[in-house]
């Protein structure tokens, strides 16, 4: 009990502490913020060792691909030095023939105390992304990392520590209990990546404090292989997605819908392709250094789930299904003839498997897709541009990827990143980060007078002010920016030269 107390005093001071700093950050310059994060960078790359065996540890990456996840926070990084101080201006706007002399401009102020909830999948990426743009639009932030990758919890609150005073950025670890408790406290923006049941919580915990929340949770990314597309290609790219991380990536492919007429074929293809990457020597998926292992032993008991739901409901393993526990380790698994009532067509698989779903004609596709939720991500192969322009048409998703996949997620600063709906609210990545967890102040500055009596507008009502009014009404309001810049600079010069006389 005692432990208890202390630790949920630990998570209150936490919050005031940095309640107390959010105020002096709205005054830091964007060169104090620049050099903060560059700070950061230099503390995260200088870790890398340390990131390297703590990722070896918990999920089993090689190397490669965890540095993977450093490219994604430096190119962050790095692209918020080269756009901040350009941010942080105010932005003008175009008046209007309701602003007519007046100044009107943008803003953007940092919201206060952010909260980023992070999942165990990409530790560093999740865990710091989000906090990059909080932190650069001038907010206090407080980071829960998740208690299943314990080993990359501490290696980020080392690096933080290094980088930021505990008022300004602090990260807390702890379970289930830490991150309710932090869910209580008023926070003025949230950021969680993960799953719908806390996602759930998440939005209800903010509503108690009105607090705008960034939430990315995933879901069943539908992928699309038109008879037009490139089989060998596809199934390469498609191999490459479901079994990066052991699938455990929220914008992975889920299922694949194939068009009848190639779907042995693409099968055939993937199996190969799989091979191919993790078992060309032939000694088998699980002695290869670059395969990856289920994060721990409940999510694995969860995946083979999947897979004896969809095998014992009279599903094919058209290849792999293979598991060790003892080494948290599923082998690459295609699953075809799957049906509506199996576990892996209605749950996230987050796991190195594919269901298979053939199809014959597009509308089947959109009566598949349609069935669930809308998706965090989409893929569509297909060279047919008639196809890609259908689907892209007729379905929604957080972000599409044509004839490639996961590539849209940590790699292009410019492009939003989240879901729609049930696959998440809000965006983050660049510029969308630092709007997301900034205040938008619409600010109008009174410019010149437009009439000589400066009661003109105000009651009682002069006849020409009815009129003007009553006139608006019969013709549009919108009229040309250029009309509008004319204008105000005749104010201006009128103005001039009024106070010169």
């Amino acid at each position: 009990m005692n432990a208890q107390m202390k630790e949920s005093s630990a998570v209150q001071m936490a919050f005031e502490r940095a309640a107390a700093r959010a105020p002096a950050l709205i005054e830091t310059t964007a060169e104090q913020r620049i050099a903060k994060l560059q700070k950061l960078l230099q503390a995260t790359l200088a870790a890398r060792p340390q990131i390297h065996a703590a990722v070896r540890k918990e999920l089993g990456l090689c190397d490669t691909d965890i540095d993977a996840q450093l490219l994604m926070i430096k190119g962050e990084i790095e692209f918020f030095v080269k756009h901040l101080k350009r941010w942080m201006r105010r932005a003008p706007v175009m008046g209007s023939l309701m602003t007519l002399g007046k100044k009107s401009y943008i803003q953007y102020e940092p919201k206060g105390v952010v909260l980023n909830l992070a999942t165990w999948n990409a530790p560093y990426a999740i865990c710091l992304v989000p906090a990059i743009g909080a932190l650069a639009a001038g907010n206090a932030v407080i980071i829960k990392p998740s208690e299943l990758a314990p080993h990359s919890a501490q290696v980020v609150a080392d690096i933080v520590e290094a980088a930021y005073a505990a008022d300004e950025c602090t990260v807390l670890q702890g379970g289930a209990e830490v991150a309710q408790e932090l869910l209580a406290l008023p926070f003025n923006h949230i950021f969680y990546i993960g799953g719908h049941q806390v996602g759930r919580l998440v939005m209800k915990a903010a509503a108690e404090y009105f607090a705008s929340v960034t939430l990315e949770m995933g879901g069943k990314n539908p992928t699309i292989i038109d008879a037009s597309a490139d089989i060998e290609d596809a199934a390469r790219k498609i191999a490459w997605a479901r079994l990066s991380n052991a699938g455990q990536v929220c914008i992975a492919p889920d299922y694949a819908l194939v068009h009848a007429s190639i779907e042995q074929p693409f099968i055939e293809a993937l199996q190969r392709a799989m091979t191919a990457m993790f078992n060309a020597d032939g000694r088998g998926f699980d002695q290869s250094p670059e395969y990856p292992r289920i994060i721990n032993p409940r999510h694995f008991e969860r995946v083979k789930d999947l897979i004896e739901d969809a095998r014992s409901k009279g599903a094919t393993i058209s290849f792999g299904g293979e598991t060790k526990a003892e080494q948290r380790f599923i082998a690459p698994t295609i699953i075809s003839k799957v049906s509506e009532q199996m576990k892996v067509m209605s749950e996230e698989i987050f796991g190195p498997v594919i269901a298979i779903v053939p199809f014959s004609t597009r509308e089947d596709v959109i009566r598949t897709i349609k069935r669930r939720p809308k998706p965090l991500a989409l893929y569509i192969y297909a060279r047919d541009r008639e196809e890609i322009d259908y689907y892209l048409k007729h379905t929604t998703s957080g972000s599409t990827v044509v004839n490639h996949n996961m590539i849209q997620s940590g790699t292009n600063p410019h492009l939003p990143f989240g879901g729609v709906n049930a696959s998440g609210i809000g965006r983050i990545g660049g510029w969308q980060t630092f709007a997301e967890t900034s205040n938008a102040r619409s600010v109008i500055e009174e410019g010149p007078p437009l009439d000589k009596n400066p009661n003109a507008f105000f009651p009682p009502y002069t006849d020409k002010y009815k009129k003007m009014a009553g006139s608006m009404l019969q013709r549009p309001i919108v009229v040309p920016d250029v009309v509008i810049h004319a204008i105000n600079g005749v104010i201006k010069l009128t103005s001039s030269f009024s106070r010169k006389g």
